[in-house]
């Protein structure tokens, strides 16, 4: 292996295969963050004197981007406050509250637990195990997203927050483009973007500041910073279409390893196309029950809950 394409070190611990680059511990960091803030700044994340609500799942995602973000709250260009949710998973979410709540006492950062059990009076067992009684289930991954969305918005709000960061990665990202189209789900994919566009002022601006890094790199960032994170996986998880979509990208990127990245640049040169062709068609409206904005007479998640309460 060559020694660090930056500084020379011959302590590699990561060759690049879609650049060609190998880093040293202390460069890939700081290449890596310098990536980060970089498309910050392109794709107009953050401005000066936005509150930014991290999603703090306690994962490695979250936390590189809480710990990078935390350099601009440092600089006084954002105040920063994290919420972790605590679907209720027995066995699986106690430990990431634990972690995420470790992480921002490291950095002095206020923090916020809610849960499905506060807002929609069901864990996310609760809601699986009804959902199996009444004949109704749905995969967990649907209930969840649904419901953490909701939630995020709703803190956000309540929080005065005027961004909402998630960790999303490179391979979130693709997987997400991937799945849309195969279901053929245009109105969804048309929404895929580093942030949400909505004119709907009760929609507060989601960003996703880590959109372009690799999981793979995420996972070494982590290991190389030093940081704390919940390494466990849902165990909702094991067989989503989510996950199957992801092992297909994967093994894909084995022989063609810049495939994630030609899958994003090419799904961002039709999106304008995508954009015109249907943004005259998506009409909202307000929930009638939540008052969140909603497509039809109910938002998603009080659909399911309706349907519960019957």
């Amino acid at each position: 292996m060559k020694n660090c394409s930056k500084c020379g070190n011959p302590q590699i611990i990561i060759k690049k295969k879609h650049s060609g680059q190998s880093l040293c511990r202390e460069c890939f960091i700081e290449s890596t963050r310098e990536k980060v803030l970089k498309d910050i700044r392109k794709y107009k994340l953050i401005e000066k004197g936005d509150k930014v609500l991290m999603a703090l799942s306690g994962g490695k995602d979250s936390v590189m981007a809480l710990n990078i973000l935390n350099s601009l709250c440092e600089r006084n260009i954002i105040d920063l406050v994290a919420v972790t949710i605590d679907e209720g998973i027995k066995g699986y979410r106690e430990d990431g509250i634990r972690i995420a709540t470790e992480n921002a006492e490291i950095l002095g950062i206020e923090h916020k637990v809610v849960s499905f059990k506060q807002y929609f009076g069901r864990t996310l067992d609760e809601i699986m195990s009804e959902s199996q009684k009444n004949a109704e289930l749905r995969h967990a991954c649907t209930y969840c997203g649904v419901f953490r969305r909701w939630i995020l918005n709703r803190v956000a709000l309540e929080e005065g927050a005027t961004k909402i960061a998630t960790g999303h990665n490179l391979d979130d990202e693709t997987q997400s483009i991937l799945m849309n189209y195969l279901e053929g789900n245009m109105h969804n994919l048309v929404r895929i973007g580093p942030k949400s566009e909505s004119q709907d002022k009760r929609f507060t601006v989601k960003i996703k500041p880590l959109r372009e890094i690799p999981e793979r790199e995420v996972g070494l960032y982590a290991v190389a910073a030093d940081l704390k994170v919940h390494l466990a996986g849902c165990p909702y998880a094991g067989d989503s279409f989510r996950r199957e979509v992801g092992n297909f990208i994967k093994s894909l990127s084995l022989k063609h390893p810049t495939i994630m990245y030609s899958t994003l640049r090419g799904f961002e040169r039709i999106k304008p196309l995508l954009k015109r062709e249907l943004s005259s068609k998506v009409e909202r409206g307000v929930c009638r029950r939540c008052g969140e904005p909603a497509s039809g007479d109910l938002c998603k998640a009080c659909t399911f809950i309706e349907k519960w309460d019957k």
